[in-house]
């Protein structure tokens, strides 16, 4: 997180991300506030995309081109560099951020995590020995990345089985190749998310455990930032983003067939009817993202714990 990037670099990477640019029958852009928002392609990020094909960010004024980045620190660095206005990071990239003395700022939520309907988890091939969280002992774990909450998550599910977090070697890949490095046994264990966790279930993947109820029966697993300076210079957009995001993900706990269909469009991956989605809460809320702030500093991505208001817009929860 304490990498620099110049902005001549921010923009290379924005111009090679996919661009979609949101459509309206509206022909005074004029009259809407222009903002360029980042998505991850994955479900829980998934709502600039709906809220551009559905129209919901012209509802709210706003004048939006949606980009796909890979994740969150990629994405706080361009914003930080002034090539986008909101994008999608993970908690605790958010977390790690505030405590470096970067100056963002959630104002809306991503997607979150229930135990009542996991939409991620540990994987294994359908032929693995493995059983018991002790069989990992000594094992190879692929995670998408070694600073993300789902990591923490695992670390914490680890701890309460009675196996130390450090006994399992944890190593990068990224979701889209996990699916086969299963398969080539190149790793013993995997943690995905929707849809690639869905999809590897379907082609012979089985579920080890749901690692993720290691933060919580219930927590924010992302949520959309800006910087500080951003929200003190346009209080009256970052509201409007909010009130786009809530009517956004309201349409989409109520529409799986439909955001289906552009899920598929964005990331590539088939997002089959019997794939469990997301559940998307229309507020923030400081109850969904304490939790992970917490667990990351117990785990070491952050020094210590800080109050998660520290870290929401003002306003925003107003």
């Amino acid at each position: 997180m304490n990498e620099r990037i110049s902005r001549a670099a921010a923009l290379r990477a924005l111009a090679g991300a996919c661009a979609v640019a949101a459509t309206s029958g509206v022909t005074d852009a004029q009259a809407f506030a222009k903002i360029t928002v980042v998505a991850v392609p994955i479900d829980i990020s998934a709502a600039p995309y709906y809220a551009a094909d559905q129209g919901f960010f012209r509802r709210a004024g706003l004048d939006a081109q949606v980009l796909t980045m890979g994740g969150g620190p990629a994405i706080i660095a361009a914003m930080l560099n002034g090539a986008l206005d909101f994008g999608s990071a993970g908690i605790t990239s958010i977390a790690i951020a505030h405590q470096n003395g970067i100056p963002i700022l959630m104002v809306a939520p991503a997607g979150s995590y229930t135990s009542k309907s996991p939409t991620g988890g540990l994987l294994v091939a359908r032929n693995s020995p493995l059983r018991t969280a002790k069989d990992l002992i000594g094992k190879t774990v692929g995670v998408g990345s070694l600073k993300v909450g789902a990591t923490v998550a695992l670390q914490a599910w680890l701890d309460k089985n009675g196996v130390a977090p450090d006994a399992v070697k944890l190593v990068e890949v990224p979701f889209a190749s996990i699916e086969a490095a299963l398969e080539a046994g190149r790793i013993d264990a995997a943690e995905t998310e929707e849809p690639y966790f869905g999809d590897a279930l379907e082609h012979g993947a089985r579920l080890f455990a749901p690692v993720y109820d290691g933060i919580a029966p219930e927590w924010l697993e992302g949520a959309y930032v800006c910087t500080a300076a951003f929200a003190k210079a346009h209080p009256d957009v970052v509201l409007r983003f909010r009130d786009a995001i809530a009517a956004t993900n309201t349409w989409a706990n109520a529409n799986h067939a439909a955001s289906a269909v552009i899920l598929e469009k964005y990331t590539k991956q088939p997002v089959p009817p019997t794939m469990t989605r997301v559940t998307f809460t229309p507020q923030l809320r400081v109850e969904d993202v304490q939790p992970v702030i917490d667990i990351s500093a117990k785990y070491g991505l952050i020094k210590s714990s800080f109050p998660a208001a520290d870290v929401i817009a003002p306003g925003v929860l107003g």
